[in-house]
């Protein structure tokens, strides 16, 4: 078998489509298939690299009288776990998330402005300014819209960034280069993230103050719920800036394995991630029960926050039995 034949043979056996090749070789899923087809032939370091990721020497893959060698994954042992990041693949990564933490800011700030219309009409409604059976409906129907654009935006970007999942969950290796990269990159943003998570909690610690204000002042229901439609604004201008910046700075940190992606937070996370789930889903029930019956959407918010700071909390109890734990080990 000559290169090309040996690239497909072994490929195939390993079980990987021509894009997870090109992902673990930092190249298109083009220059595979070129290579492959014999039309083109890899550069030197792209056949050491598929040597180690196949497991057989690169003599088996460059010289054709070498027919008959066995590879070393057709037996017992196993894949290389280990991924190793190319630069290219690591520019790659960052334009991507550049490219989509403005889409997905917007997306999650319309998800917490979603139920606004509903609030407004629902209040209009008691004050008997509009049809219940309308207010409800078109309310209902507004935010369902609202919503579905938002998910479906937020569904789409995830697909996009499923190539690159491995580098928030697994542990890799970064080639020549790919940490300067990273690093500089970094640098470049760290003012701007810096920046907008100070403007983004300021926003949210000030949206409550024109509720109590309607409140203070005794401004009436329909004015208090106005006030809360506010607040949800003002809370999703904040939630848009941590997001937006805390993509594309999270992706140099995804990068450099730091931060909240450290070998040791990655492996943390994965034991945690079914109460993450867990807990959320029941602050969400906990909110819907309160808040549905009574209609008071406005004196629901306060979950919020609480489950936030409760959700810190009992993160820093897990931190603090796990070193406990290996205190004493």
């Amino acid at each position: 078998m000559i290169l090309s034949e040996k690239i497909a043979s072994l490929r195939k056996k390993a079980g990987w489509p021509q894009e997870e090749l090109a992902v673990k070789l930092g190249v298109s899923r083009q220059s595979v298939s070129k290579w492959e087809s014999g039309s083109s032939v890899p550069d030197l370091d792209k056949i050491l690299r598929m040597s180690e990721l196949f497991g057989v020497s690169a003599d088996y893959l460059l010289k054709d009288e070498l027919e008959d060698a066995v590879p070393a994954f057709a037996g017992e042992e196993e894949y290389p776990e280990t991924r190793s990041v190319s630069p290219e693949e690591a520019d790659s990564f960052l334009e991507m998330c550049t490219r989509l933490a403005r889409r997905t800011a917007t997306a999650v700030a319309v998800l917490i402005c979603s139920p606004i219309a509903l609030i407004l009409l629902a209040g209009m409604a008691e004050a008997g300014r509009v049809q219940e059976d309308l207010a409800g409906g078109l309310g209902t129907v507004i935010l369902l819209l609202l919503a579905g654009a938002a998910v479906a935006v937020l569904i789409l970007d995830g697909m996009k960034a499923d190539r690159y999942e491995y580098l928030e969950k697994e542990e890799f290796t970064l080639q020549y280069g790919v940490k300067g990269i990273a690093e500089k990159r970094r640098q470049e943003f760290e003012k701007t993230n810096r920046v907008c998570t100070a403007a983004g909690t300021v926003i949210c610690i000030l949206s409550v103050v024109p509720l109590l204000l309607a409140g203070a002042f005794g401004l009436g229901d329909l004015a208090c719920i106005a006030c809360t439609g506010i607040l949800l604004l003002l809370v999703a201008a904040g939630v848009w800036l941590f997001v937006w910046a805390g993509t594309i700075y999270g992706g140099c940190q995804k990068l450099l394995q730091e931060g909240d992606y450290t070998k040791e937070r990655k492996q943390k996370k994965k034991k945690r991630s079914a109460l993450v789930g867990v807990y959320w889903c029941v602050v969400t029930a906990v909110y819907l029960a309160v808040s549905l019956p009574s209609g008071s959407w406005e004196s629901g918010w306060i979950i919020w926050p609480c489950a936030g700071l409760l959700f810190a909390a009992l993160w820093g109890v897990l931190d603090a039995l796990e070193s406990r734990k290996k205190d004493r080990t």
